[in-house]
């Protein structure tokens, strides 16, 4: 996870920007030290071989080699590589992060349209959000550790309440060997939301558009597992 230091350098004083450069949480230091002492190790290994194991003929091949080398490193763009590698990972890394559907503004929408003050409204509202929080759950726990150490086992969502038994039985009776199965909340979210628009609590259509859109549901429409959902109803 990105360590910020914003608000350090807003309120830092004469020689706070500097003090920046020395903390080590969330620093480059931190993350290529390894390989920084791997990489002295080793040229300290081959300059002490160099002065006082190598003969002087065997100097003298040695120096010939490193200007062979130097020479054709100049034909080679190192820095332009650098600069594009570094731009197409940190590109990549944005579109990653953009890609996640964060739930702070689908939560706003199904707030906003689904309609009802009585328990079942609430409750439908809320399991929503869990179908929701469920899906973003299952794909963490396949690209980050941490969520992994959190949720190890899918019977740790249920006790952790993003999933009733019941719902694990039927998620577990699809087969997962061939493809993720992520995306089974949000046919269960894309049903639930069927049934609250045939229930009139939510009155405009626009309102069902605005609500899975942000969370990206309406792009999984073509997919063969999904034809049944309802989905393409919606548009």
């Amino acid at each position: 996870m990105t360590v910020s230091y914003q608000y350090d350098v807003a309120s830092s004083t004469s020689g706070g920007f500097t003090r920046l450069l020395f903390k080590w949480k969330g620093s480059l230091y931190k993350l290529v030290y390894r390989e920084l002492v791997l990489f002295c190790m080793a040229y300290g290994a081959m300059s002490m071989i160099y002065r006082y194991v190598f003969t002087e003929p065997q100097k003298r091949s040695f120096e010939q080699v490193v200007v062979y080398c130097d020479t054709f490193m100049n034909y080679i763009p190192l820095s332009f590589i650098l600069g594009f590698y570094v731009s197409f990972v940190a590109t990549r890394w944005w579109q990653q992060y953009m890609a996640i559907p964060w739930p702070d503004k689908i939560m706003h929408a199904i707030a906003l349209h689904v309609v009802g003050y009585d328990d079942k409204g609430r409750i439908m509202r809320r399991t929503l959000m869990r179908y929701l929080n469920l899906s973003l759950v299952l794909v963490l726990r396949s690209i980050s550790s941490a969520v992994k150490k959190r949720f190890p086992t899918l019977e740790h969502l249920v006790e952790a309440g993003f999933m009733t038994t019941t719902e694990l039985e039927i998620y577990r009776t699809v087969p997962n060997k061939e493809f993720n199965t992520y995306w089974i909340p949000c046919t269960w979210f894309t049903g639930l939301l069927k049934d609250a628009r045939g229930q009139r609590r939510i009155s405009d259509p626009i309102g069902v558009k605005l609500i899975m859109e942000p969370c990206g549901i309406l792009e999984l429409r073509d997919h063969p597992f999904l034809q049944d959902t309802g989905i393409s109803e919606f548009q």
